[in-house]
């Protein structure tokens, strides 16, 4: 048995001992042990050290809420990970754990020379040191900071593990199984009602578990729980769920729920996931989460053997684990009583309890004479000695603090402080829920709900056992009958314990110079009392601003144990109450959670889903080299024979302009526009006119946003009087459908129009070059494709091979060139048949880059990549395409800003390289004079840039200010190894004439 086991107490197995190391020393403890109980039965109380000052920490909580200690799990290759709380960490055999945040090692620290130098650290010392010199900031602070940003070492494998998830839907939603949660379900069950109760403890019981002497229905109160969870399992509407955090409170009573599956196993099942993330709609929800033990604020309150009281019971009843061999009780609080009465009666020996209370209740001062404790009511603690463990404190009346005596002092091994308990209400508010701030119970309780929600237990500031039995029936009888069930709340007797009462203390005084004294508001960051004063002092007001200057409550555990502290400790400061000083805000998840949790499924290939046309299985199989492209996987290029990607290229684009080229444009969004007003309704939203477009013909669209800059682009084709096929950008589908449904139903409901996204349905092949028609003519059926029955930019409807075909005349290479569209389950189909018949003019399959390279050569843009959310229809050339006679369209008034008008606009030119050989970089920066000053003006950038074979040299296209009155001048880039020349060009390149397009 571990030292300081105590015999007979506990819900341990003592029957099986577990092995496990931290920091490479090897220990024992049992199953049903938390890591921290484990270390603590081992005697070890130093875990970890602080972030900022590396000060020694040991446990302070016995739950979810622990900042201090903070430790590495590692469970094999990649499966290592940082900041897990010891507190909720399940020993099993074979657990690795060690400390955090030192070196070269835990009991000697490096870093603990920041403790030293503590007041050149304090509260925003950040925001003035780093300020001057400036040129230290990026050879020195910049580099110091990232070295020492972070907590725990980040993982850098890959993670190794699987999780799941899942949806859920449920009647009743209970988030914590201890009195009141337990009562709640029940209540809720019996009724019929499909319940779920969660809990993040491996047992349920909550508070009951760590009971000693009270009792539920005759039956002592540990034992209680047990016989509620054998009756619920019973049910078939019931689902208990351990190991399982509610992480958030979304809209519409959706809860996040994260449930550990395997960590606690020392050898998972193979396959089985680590976690499981469920999403939770349910119709009610109650919420019993009980509440958080508050620490005192006074000097030294940080060393380890310094914990909460009501955890050092918890260890005690649970776990069978005594926190020391001499304690020392500092409260404000009854409960704390309690725990110093139990730790007695196990053998512990109580140096004295001090109660900051001038007067105690009469009935917990005889006990405490009868066990032979020594009271001192009206004491405080005004400071604490040990240097890796608590050796002793200082303790002195009130009213002695800082006068001539020095105090006593009183040698103790741990220090067990209660200053009262904090509801636990940030599921609640998570959910938009009101808080009220209670005045007697200083603290902010659950007020009106937005959600159908209600409160129970400690969390809605209920102490008593009874009344949170109560409580928790009647809040899960009342969301069962809401649910629409017959449901009535069971009366649980509880015998044992009587009401607690305490007294709300912001900050004990301190002996000694307040200056070097530093008494710990947030343990994880290390903010001290004396931090938000001096943040008041410098100004801040607002609870909010305080926090983001002070760091306080920001840490992982989100404050929990800090939060009314340091507001009580800035309500001080300034002088005025609570309220008036701010909440911070609460956000999900309630605990850290893993992000593996959060991807559950969507990791890997399932990560983004890689959304294939149906025509890549053929690009697969002749070997393309692929390229995402939004959602898509596109074939960039066709090597052959252990070709360069350059080499490929250039070869799919002499075979196109040469002969013949078959591109796979599946990827192109398609939205189906239809309607009596549909023409109307494209003559509003496009900046182009529609009304007198003629069905079979097709126009290039030009899409803007309200501040008249271009958000997309594509061929339209009206197919008859009320309908028209609308391409737009391969990225662009699902925006474009966004802004068309957002007009139609907010701006234009009047207009009779519906949209489908066809996207998907149709399967899109581009044939381009000479040949492009001679190989299409013999397959079609139903539409004359003759040069001048099917002129360019023409659109028709017929049969390919007996497929449907909806059939464009239009051209993205400034060749000949025909769309191919049939249903996409015809897709590879017709593309196999057209390479069959292509053979004869030595079809050549090209991909996205040749794509690029031919439509850059005719100078067509590319939304996205020749704009930039700042460009105009004119800044790109593109005047031509805005219906100049249309009263109104989407970004009219936006064309007509000033600014927008202005000269010196950046517009889209051509670029030509004095050495032809020379591909500009995309994004390379232009300037005019190159001999100028640095930094340089920069009068635009290279948007495209490629090696045209067509042309046999470079190319690139820029937005430049001015840059069409630039024509035939030279510009300059500069580049880390030469500047660059180029002279400024139109944008078309090869066959301005379009002799080629219209063949």
């Amino acid at each position: 048995m571990s030292r300081c086991r105590i015999a007979g107490r506990g819900r341990i197995d003592r029957s099986r001992t577990l092995g496990f190391t931290f920091d490479g020393k090897r220990y024992e403890g049992h199953p049903g042990d938390t890591l921290a109980s484990a270390l603590l039965a081992n005697g070890v109380h130093l875990v970890g050290r602080s972030f900022k000052y590396h000060r020694p920490r040991g446990i302070l909580s016995a739950g979810s809420e622990e900042p201090n200690a903070l430790v590495r799990i590692d469970r094999g290759p990649g499966r290592a990970e940082p900041n897990n709380r010891a507190t909720v960490v399940e020993l099993h055999e074979g657990l690795r754990a060690e400390s955090q945040n030192r070196w070269p090692s835990l009991a000697f620290d490096v870093g603990a020379v920041n403790d030293a130098l503590g007041q050149l650290f304090t509260a925003g010392f950040y925001y003035k040191t780093f300020m001057w010199p400036k040129g230290f900031w990026d050879r020195l602070y910049e580099p110091v900071i990232r070295h020492a940003a972070g907590l725990g070492r980040a993982p850098d494998e890959k993670d190794a593990d699987r999780y799941a998830s899942r949806y859920a839907h449920c009647d009743v939603l209970v988030v914590g199984a201890g009195p009141a949660g337990l009562a709640a379900a029940l209540a809720a069950g019996r009724a019929g009602a499909k319940v779920m109760l969660v809990d993040e403890q491996a047992e349920m019981g909550g508070s009951l578990l760590a009971e000693g002497h009270a009792s539920v229905e005759g039956r002592p109160a540990q034992d209680w729980p047990q016989a509620v969870r054998g009756e619920l399992s019973a049910m078939d509407n019931v689902t208990l769920l351990p190991r399982t955090t509610a992480i958030g409170y979304y809209h519409q009573n959706m809860i996040g729920l994260c449930q550990r599956l395997t960590d606690h196993l020392a050898a998972p099942p193979s396959g089985a996931p680590r976690e499981r993330l469920w999403r939770v709609r349910a119709r009610q929800v109650v919420l019993a989460q009980g509440a958080i033990e508050k620490p005192l604020v006074f000097a030294g309150n940080d060393r380890p053997g310094v914990m909460l009281a009501g955890a050092a019971r918890a260890y005690l009843n649970r776990y069978g684990v005594k926190v020391g061999e001499r304690a020392l009780v500092v409260t404000s609080h009854d409960s704390a009583w309690d725990a110093a009465f139990d730790l007695a009666e196990a053998g512990v020996r109580i140096a004295a309890i001090l109660d900051l209370r001038a007067a105690v209740p009469q009935a917990l001062a005889d006990r405490a004479r009868a066990l032979g404790i020594e009271v001192l009511a009206g004491w405080t603690v005004s400071g604490t000695a040990g240097r890796l463990r608590l050796s002793s404190a200082t303790v002195n009346p009130l009213g002695a603090v800082g006068g001539a005596g020095k105090g006593r002092r009183i040698e103790c091994d741990c220090l067990l402080m209660s200053g009262g308990w904090t509801p636990s209400v940030h599921l609640f508010s998570h959910s938009r829920g009101k808080l009220d701030w209670n005045e007697e119970l200083q603290a902010y309780l659950p007020g009106e709900p937005e959600e159908a929600v209600r409160c129970a237990g400690a969390g809605a500031g209920v102490f008593t056992l009874e009344a949170a039995l109560s409580g928790g029936a009647q809040a899960g009888a009342a969301a069962a009958r809401d649910a629409g069930f017959e449901a009535h709340a069971p009366v649980l007797a509880a015998g044992g314990v009587g009401p607690a009462s305490g007294e709300a203390r912001a900050e004990l005084p301190m002996a000694g110079d307040p200056a070097r004294a530093k008494a710990f508001v947030d343990f994880q960051n290390d903010v001290t009392a004396k931090d938000l004063k001096l943040a008041v002092r410098e100004g801040f007001r607002s609870i909010e601003h305080i926090k983001r200057y002070t760091t306080t409550g920001m840490a992982t555990d989100q404050g929990k144990t800090s939060n009314i502290n340091g507001l009580a400790i800035a309500s001080g400061a300034l002088g005025r109450p609570v309220p008036q000083v701010g909440l911070t805000t609460f956000r999900p998840p309630f605990t850290p959670t893993s992000f593996g949790a959060f991807l559950g499924y969507g990791q890997g290939a399932h990560f983004e889903v890689t959304r294939k046309t149906p025509i890549d299985p053929w690009a697969e199989r002749n070997r393309a080299v692929f390229e995402p492209v939004a959602l898509w996987r596109r074939a960039r290029y066709f090597p052959k024979g252990g070709e360069s990607m350059e080499e490929a290229v250039r070869r799919e684009c002499r075979a196109t302009r040469a002969s013949l080229g078959i591109f796979d444009a599946s990827t192109l969004g398609k939205i189906e526009v239809v309607g009596p007003d549909a023409a109307e309704f494209m003559n509003r939203l496009y900046a182009n006119s529609w009304t007198k477009l003629a069905p079979g013909r097709c126009r290039y669209g030009l899409l803007l946003g309200e501040d008249g800059f271009i958000r997309d682009d594509g061929v339209i084709g009206r197919l008859a009087p009320d309908r028209f096929h609308v391409t737009t950008t391969t990225g662009g589908a699902p925006r474009v459908l966004a802004t068309m449904e957002d007009y139609r139903q907010t701006e234009w409901p009047d207009l009779k129009v519906w949209l489908t996204s066809t996207t998907e349905e149709w399967a899109v092949i581009a044939l381009n070059g000479p040949n492009a028609r001679k190989v299409l003519e013999p397959l079609v059926e139903g539409i004359d494709i003759s040069a001048g029955a099917f002129p360019h930019m023409s659109i028709a409807q017929g049969s390919i091979l007996g497929v449907p075909l909806r059939l464009f005349r239009v051209s993205f290479t400034g060749e000949l060139g025909f769309e191919v569209n049939v249903p996409a389950r015809y897709g590879l189909a017709v593309w196999e048949k057209l390479m069959e018949a292509g053979g004869a003019y030595d079809i050549c399959p090209y991909g996205t880059e040749a794509m690029h390279v031919l439509r850059a050569e005719k100078g067509y843009i590319i939304v996205g990549q020749e704009t930039d959310g700042t460009v105009t229809p004119e800044d790109a050339g593109l005047a031509w395409a805005i219906g100049k006679a249309k009263p109104d369209f989407v970004g009219k008034r936006g064309l007509a800003r000033p600014d927008l008008m202005a000269p010196g606009r950046r517009q889209l030119v051509g670029l030509l390289t004095r050495e032809p050989g020379t591909v500009l970089e995309e994004g390379a920066q232009i300037v005019l004079d190159p001999a100028g000053t640095v930094p340089m003006r920069m009068v635009g950038h290279v948007t495209s840039a490629y090696w045209s074979e067509a042309l046999g040299r470079s190319i690139a296209l820029a937005l430049v200010e001015n840059g069409r009155a630039l024509a035939g001048s030279r510009v300059h880039i500069p580049m880390p190894d030469a500047t660059l020349e180029a002279e400024v060009t139109g944008t078309v390149f090869l066959d301005p004439e379009g002799t080629r397009l219209n063949a």
